[in-house]
């Protein structure tokens, strides 16, 4: 039972990092004079998100992988759009 606790502790823990990274994103506000600062905190967040998922992922569920996969494609894709309009 301690594995599956683990591994179910980990992919919350991913889940809510990704989440958190999420908030940040849609929370920027470009015309803002803090934008530089926003964009560090989403870095951070990102960053943070995806050592989660990638440590979620080392004893995850099948269920689990997929969904942890689909968070790295969506902080790409927020990577992405940040990268573009800097």
């Amino acid at each position: 039972m301690p594995y599956n606790k683990d591994k179910q502790q980990s992919f919350q823990a991913a889940q809510q990092g990704a989440t958190q990274a999420f908030d940040v994103y849609e929370n920027i506000v470009k015309d803002r004079a803090d934008y530089g600062s926003q964009l560090k905190h989403l870095k951070e967040e990102v960053n943070e998100a995806y050592q989660q998922i990638t440590n979620a992922l080392e004893n995850s569920s099948e269920t689990q992988r997929q969904r942890l996969e689909q968070y790295q494609s969506d902080l790409q894709r927020i990577v992405s759009e940040v990268n573009q309009t800097e």
